[in-house]
């Protein structure tokens, strides 16, 4: 079903782009290591493993690790509420409402389609906003869904994930197999090491540069199927202020998602992770929609 949030060109062009490198990355790094390790049937078994459960169990892993639950109308009307009616405005299937019991106020979406998609929110952002910004926030979430990137940054993820889990088993296999392996096989693990840790950062920054447009495109996306850019400023302000007040041993789990969140997840003195963050900085996503706000000839005041 095509839904009625406004299309991105250049966001899908970059997706398309950005996968297609991935996928490049993606086939040369097995090929390294079918050519380093010498058996591709171990190779292929373990990337398509990882590769089926990111993909079909984001949801379940993200609502587990966020401590999220679906909730039902009964429990959350009015949550249901917002969310019936932007789904109908857009003319998109209505994914499962979850509800993380959180104090970090933040808002996700998950899932590999739009039939099998979760919105979640946090109990803290429920407290934080009012009614016209969590509209806002769960617009914008609702955008990542009707695009399908959240089902693009899920798979885009695959590559830095396998790189990663390779990077420790080769650390893992040259530490605890010291003095029962020759030196040739010590040299293809320090290859095989060195080959995970190139791809994992190239795939780093590929995605960082993704998921920064993406965030930019809900946004926009939200402010123009509501018509309240400046709501949607209002909450982004509100969030970012309310997480940066958290400590930052208490957000450690909740950063491994980051990429997925409306606002990441970041405490105070967080400048130099900001610089790799999956997210504009709040001074840029203000901007576009003071910007967006002026188009529209909106009331009041953006930021």
């Amino acid at each position: 079903m095509r839904s009625r949030f406004h299309s991105d060109r250049r966001l899908t062009v970059r997706m398309t782009v950005t996968m297609f490198l991935l996928g490049l990355l993606y086939v040369a790094f097995v090929a390294a290591l079918v050519v380093l390790l010498k058996s591709w049937v171990l190779v292929v078994v373990i990337a398509a493993a990882v590769l089926g459960a990111q993909y079909w169990f984001s949801d379940r892993i993200a609502l587990y690790s966020m401590h999220g639950r679906v909730v039902e109308r009964e429990e959350y009307p009015e949550l249901h509420g917002v969310v019936d009616r932007l789904c109908a405005v857009a003319d998109m299937p209505k994914p499962l409402v979850a509800v993380s019991n959180m104090d970090m106020p933040n808002a996700f979406a998950t899932g590999r389609n739009a039939d099998h998609a979760v919105v979640c929110v946090t109990t803290g952002l429920l407290r934080r906003l009012e009614p016209a910004e969590l509209e806002g926030v769960l617009a914008h979430e609702l955008s990542h869904v009707a695009h399908k990137d959240v089902a693009v940054i899920t798979i885009a993820s695959f590559l830095g994930v396998l790189a990663g889990l390779v990077v420790r088993f080769a650390f893992y296999s040259e530490l605890f197999g010291r003095g029962r392996r020759d030196q040739n096989t010590l040299a293809v693990l320090g290859i095989v090491m060195g080959v995970s840790a190139a791809v994992y950062a190239l795939s780093f920054v590929l995605i960082r540069a993704l998921s920064r447009y993406r965030e930019l495109a809900a946004d926009r996306a939200a402010a123009l199927l509501t018509g309240r850019p400046s709501a949607l400023a209002a909450a982004l302000t509100k969030v970012d202020g309310d997480i940066a007040r958290i400590p930052s041993e208490d957000l450690r789990t909740a950063q491994a998602f980051n990429a997925f969140y409306f606002t990441p997840a970041f405490g105070k003195g967080a400048g130099f992770a900001r610089l790799f963050s999956t997210h504009p900085s709040l001074e840029q996503r203000l901007e576009q929609l003071g910007r967006i706000s002026a188009e529209l000839g909106e009331t009041g005041r953006v930021g």
